[in-house]
C-alpha cells in the first residue's frame, strides 16, 4: 500500500500546509510555544501515516495510524485554545481535520479487518 496514494495521506499533508499558514499570523511570544507544538502535532500525522504503512506487520500499522490519531486530537485542543485566545478563527480549520480523523479512523479499521 503507497501511504502518497491514500486519501488520508493527502488530506493530512493539505491540513499540514493550512497548519503551517494558520500559525504564521499568530504573535511572536507563541512561536516556541502553540505554534511549535502545533506544528509538530500536524506533521506527526503524515509521518505516521508513511511510517506505518512502510513497515511489515499490522500491529506496526496500526501502532504508527494509532499515534496520528493522537496527533490529530492534540491538534484539536491546541486550535480550540488558539481560538480561545484570539489568535485565529478555526471553523475552516476543522472541517479538514473533522475529515482526516474520520479518514484516519476508515483506514484504522480497514486494517483492523482485512489485513
Amino acid at each position: 500500500m503507497d501511504h502518497k496514494e491514500l486519501d488520508v495521506w493527502k488530506e493530512s499533508m493539505l491540513l499540514s500546509e493550512e497548519i503551517y499558514k494558520l500559525t504564521k499570523q499568530f504573535p511572536d511570544d507563541e512561536k516556541f510555544g502553540l505554534v511549535n507544538q502545533m506544528r509538530r502535532s500536524v506533521i506527526s500525522i503524515p509521518i505516521n501515516i508513511s511510517e506505518g504503512l512502510a513497515r511489515k506487520t499490522k500491529k506496526e500499522n496500526l501502532h504508527f495510524l494509532n499515534i496520528s490519531i493522537g496527533s490529530i486530537s492534540e491538534l484539536e485542543t491546541q486550535l480550540i485554545l488558539s481560538q480561545r485566545l484570539g489568535y485565529c478563527n478555526i471553523d475552516n480549520v476543522m472541517e479538514r481535520l473533522i475529515k482526516v480523523r474520520s479518514l484516519l479512523l476508515g483506514l484504522r479499521n480497514y486494517i483492523t479487518k482485512n489485513l
